[in-house]
């Protein structure tokens, strides 16, 4: 070691992400995982739950953008918005840049990650003191069965990988919820993991086996995120009422761009209708998984 600090993420036989790091900043457990913030002399400060990476200053712009504008484009006026996860704020806020919200619930079960959050990424996390948003500390699953019918435009699944505490967020009964919360004209849209993962890759065509028999149109569409395992990640929209293509406006999105709340990075209207373009492999994968009998 030489005295020189490293982080290696794993997700395959030897193959993952390693970078060389100039300072520990934080380690706890809070009881439900490990927490640690790290720099690194690339990627800037690295949010770390269990080892794995949530986030890095230098790319997780791209993340947050992609999972939250596509689905606001979609709809003419969002006002009432529920996070489930999303405890670094960076989902928050990209929802706040639209104007026309008025009500946003953030609920993430650990509200270490939320101080942590506040502490290290104060530009990611600055939406949680907005007197819009509501943050409730409770299991993501069980407060949408508690939440009203119809009430959100729009629900963001902004959760870790599909096993342990988040593992509820990717079943049948809480997609059902999540259709039930959202208005008839409302979106959903979560993180669908990495098609190129050799273990994660089959979360995306079984989303697309449990959406599809609620939801009229389920789309899934690609980002590049290089600190992410494999460096390509998918996230699935579905709605009972926007095709999110069919009904996307690119000349009414570049006008609304103009009255958000700073400048987007990575998100245009031009991007919008070219990610959800997906290689063939990816066709094949989802194709393949709906053709398999229900679990």
């Amino acid at each position: 070691m030489g005295g020189e600090l490293r982080f290696s993420e794993f997700f395959s036989h030897g193959a993952g992400l390693t970078t060389s790091l100039d300072a520990l900043l934080h380690c706890e457990h809070s009881g439900i995982q490990h927490i640690c913030v790290v720099q690194s002399p690339v990627f800037g400060r690295m949010l770390l739950l269990d080892g794995m990476v949530m986030l890095t200053e230098w790319d997780e712009f791209i993340y947050h953008e992609m999972l939250v504008h596509p689905a606001l484009f979609l709809l003419p006026s969002p006002r009432r918005v529920l996070v489930i996860g999303g405890g670094d704020g960076g989902t928050v806020r990209e929802v706040l840049r639209h104007p026309s919200i008025e009500h946003v619930d953030l609920v993430e079960i650990d509200p270490r990650v939320i101080a942590v959050a506040q502490s290290y990424f104060p530009t990611v996390a600055a939406g949680f003191s907005d007197p819009r948003v509501h943050l409730h500390h409770a299991d993501g699953a069980e407060f949408v069965r508690s939440a009203p019918s119809g009430f959100y435009d729009a629900v963001f699944v902004d959760s870790t990988d599909p096993t342990g505490i988040a593992e509820s967020l990717f079943g049948e009964a809480f997609y059902s919820e999540c259709q039930r919360v959202l208005h008839a004209t409302g979106v959903l849209a979560l993180q669908s993991e990495s098609p190129l993962h050799p273990v994660y890759c089959q979360t995306l065509p079984r989303v697309h086996r449990l959406l599809r028999p609620l939801f009229r149109h389920v789309a899934s569409y690609l980002a590049p995120i290089p600190t992410y395992p494999t460096g390509i990640w998918s996230f699935t929209l579905a709605s009972r009422h926007y095709h999110p293509l069919e009904d996307f406006s690119p000349t009414n999105a570049q006008q609304r761009m103009e009255c958000l709340s700073g400048k987007l990075r990575y998100y245009t209207a031009e991007l919008h209708r070219a990610a959800f373009a997906l290689p063939g492999f990816v066709q094949e994968l989802i194709s393949e998984g709906l053709a398999q009998p229900a679990p």
